[in-house]
């Protein structure tokens, strides 16, 4: 028996379970990716690009190819797409494991402002110029114009198209995983006095926050949105183990 499997990513974590799972020989897996980066890694299983048209669209898809197991290993703020996934499962009955990495957790020495939204992080970053390090997706780093005073620093996996608006912005493209002694260089060559960022969680960008911490910089923190209560797995050892409970050993095939 052939277990048809989608998993819906755009994380490393999407790709190392894609990788785990098609291992078993017994997985046709399918890796979605929305198309948002222009130069994603390569994923090691066969990739489908682009929107399915809501949850409607994805629960279509989940019929129209069989799929016996959805995996939502979303980044934790793509709150529409799992709420997608979670009504698209419940239209079709198809089994559905999410992956909840948790959230980093402040610790003594931080200097955090948590905020709701990104027009939030605008507006607590306050009227006064400063030194800003926007570690965010090149999809919501515009809502900074409307604050031109700071000076900005914008890292990326793909350009900032068009430029923002703003008197002085400095882009940097690279993508992760960044070590703290790096981001502590960074931060300390560009003079920044506060960072914006998402908790994002785990280990890969957690660097940054370190060494906000050593220098004592402020940290523009904005909040996780609120995601369907699927049955979830904390890592990509758990959910692969969740999900190879549900699919059964590889032994089992054909019986």
């Amino acid at each position: 028996m052939t277990h048809k499997i989608l998993i819906l990513g755009g994380t490393a974590d999407a790709r190392q379970i894609a990788a785990a799972l098609a291992a078993r020989g017994d997985c046709a897996v399918v890796l979605s990716l929305a198309g948002r980066t222009e130069n994603p890694v390569g994923q090691g299983v066969p990739v489908r690009v682009g929107g399915f048209g809501g949850a409607e669209g994805l629960a279509a898809y989940l019929k129209e190819n069989a799929i016996g197991l959805l995996v939502d290993a979303t980044h934790p703020y793509a709150a529409q797409i799992s709420t997608n996934a979670e009504r698209a499962a419940g239209e079709t009955g198809v089994t559905i494991v999410a992956l909840r990495r948790p959230g980093w957790e402040r610790v003594e020495g931080d200097r955090w402002s948590e905020v709701n939204d990104v027009p939030a992080a605008v507006a607590a970053l306050g009227q006064a110029p400063r030194h800003v390090f926007l570690a965010l997706g090149r999809q919501e780093v515009n809502a900074f114009e409307a604050a031109p005073q700071h000076h900005y620093l914008i890292r990326s996996v793909d350009p900032v198209a068009p430029p923002l608006a703003v008197p002085d912005a400095q882009y940097i493209l690279a993508r992760g995983p960044f070590e703290t002694m790096d981001e502590l260089a960074l931060l300390e060559r560009h003079g920044i006095d506060a960072l914006v960022s998402k908790n994002s969680g785990g280990a890969a960008t957690y660097g940054k926050i370190a060494a906000a911490r050593a220098l004592g910089v402020e940290v523009v923190m904005v909040r996780r949105p609120r995601l369907p209560d699927v049955p979830s797995a904390p890592t990509v050892h758990d959910l692969v183990s969740m999900a190879t409970h549900m699919l059964g050993p590889v032994a089992e095939r054909g019986v």
